[in-house]
């Protein structure tokens, strides 16, 4: 849509530009009836939900008003006075116009109107955002040696009665705790309270509920970078793989008990929501690893979704050899496999993913699937919010419907979720998507 009417608006002042110059007339009366007709008609569009009002839409909206309104005053004054024709002022002010209007268009043409992915569920969507202050933990990364804290947003069943289990998320390398969002809203539209923690410092941007703001860490960006660019030794690698697992793992630590105790003082209508006993973690990339991680430390998990990321807790580096190899340990935690092709294609050859091979027995009963031509990214919902981010950040487009993708994606971690923590039906992924 943002494209199209920036196509629409370009079209517009060169042909306007080129019909004053050959008219060599202004034309001014003209584009101030334009201009007015222009607004009037993004209003109509508006109220019709053919554009639907969000963000994006704002400087557009602030540029066809500023313009209808400068129109409508020049009408109602009706100068008489007519001014002299310019070639050049008619080509500056065509020019002007259009980056000014590709300025303008930019967020509706970065973050395009899509279509949201589906919500199967009985159960309407409640949200609610808290930030949890860890009175045992100091913040080492930033200067003002603070208590850490956490933010968190809950998807939940609104109006329902009972109980339902609790399903915590964590964001990829780079991620924000709504990189999911369509597979939270179809969780607990289904009867689940989803929680997804922003880690900050890890987190592209969090934002406090006293509005303390917090960008990624510029250290951990760098060592994430290098570590895409092979700059590390496997030795090196470890360490930062140990550094980056403690943090996000007692984040995540630290968000269940958090939510536990507060279930059991009842003191909010959400808490009350929560079944205790039934609790499953997922995550996209670091996220997954650090779930699959929480899944080996804490008796309290039923299972364990991981999209898309190699089990960092599995890894043991073998300094003789300079490499990694897999944990005898066996994994008895209900676990399920989620890979793009950027992941798959990496199992075989990359020792970072040794522990995941389809072959290592401490992972036999996990299920895996595969969706093929999807880029790691597919696996959130970036590639409909901004494809333009999206392919950027993930090296080009991927060769799969992002729409088909998340959906998938989404209805097979609700059947694992019901299956293992709800007992409901069967789950028999069957691989390759």
């Amino acid at each position: 849509m943002g494209t199209l009417l920036l196509v629409i608006a370009l079209i517009f002042e060169i042909a306007f530009a080129i019909y004053c110059m050959v008219t060599k007339q202004n034309h001014k009366k003209i584009k101030n009836w334009i201009r007015i007709a222009a607004f009037i008609a993004f209003v109509i569009l508006t109220l019709s939900s053919v554009i639907v009002w969000s963000f994006r839409w704002a400087m557009l909206a602030i540029l066809l008003f500023i313009l209808a309104l400068i129109g409508m005053v020049s009408l109602i004054r009706n100068k008489t006075n007519i001014q002299t024709y310019k070639t050049s002022k008619i080509v500056w002010k065509a020019i002007m116009m259009i980056f000014v209007s590709i300025f303008t268009f930019s967020p509706a043409i970065v973050f395009p109107q899509h279509k949201s992915p589906k919500v199967t569920g009985e159960y309407e969507v409640g949200t609610a955002t808290y930030t949890y202050i860890d009175k045992n933990r100091v913040e080492k990364i930033s200067e003002k040696r603070t208590n850490r804290f956490v933010n968190v947003e809950f998807w939940y069943p609104k109006n329902a009665k009972g109980t339902y289990p609790l399903l915590v998320f964590s964001h990829g390398a780079y991620g924000i705790k709504a990189s999911n969002t369509s597979t939270y809203t179809e969780l607990a539209s289904h009867g689940y309270v989803v929680v997804s923690i922003d880690h900050p410092y890890h987190s592209f941007y969090t934002r406090s509920k006293d509005g303390t703001n917090v960008l990624i860490n510029t250290d951990y960006n760098r060592e994430i970078d290098n570590m895409n660019k092979g700059v590390y030794s496997n030795e090196e690698l470890y360490g930062l793989i140990q550094k980056w697992m403690k943090l996000r793992t007692d984040d995540m630590n630290f968000v269940i008990d958090t939510i536990l105790e507060k279930a059991k003082s009842g003191s909010n209508p959400i808490y009350q929501q929560i079944n205790t006993e039934k609790i499953g973690v997922f995550g996209h990339s670091m996220g997954g690893a650090a779930s699959v991680w929480l899944g080996r430390e804490r008796d309290d998990i039923g299972a364990v979704v991981n999209i898309d990321a190699p089990f960092f807790s599995e890894l043991v580096y073998k300094k003789d050899k300079d490499d990694f190899v897999e944990s005898s340990k066996s994994f008895t935690t209900p676990l399920f496999n989620i890979y793009s092709d950027d992941v798959w294609g990496q199992l075989e050859s990359n020792s970072l993913y040794v522990a995941n091979k389809a072959d290592n027995e401490q992972f036999k009963q996990a299920y895996t699937a595969h969706f093929k031509g999807a880029k790691h990214l597919s696996l959130t919902d970036l590639p409909l919010f901004s494809p333009i981010l999206a392919n950027i950040l993930q090296g080009g487009k991927a060769d799969i419907d992002q729409s088909y993708c998340i959906e998938t994606e989404n209805k097979l971690i609700l059947k694992f979720f019901d299956y293992e923590l709800k007992g409901i039906g069967q789950f028999t992924p069957k691989g390759t998507y």
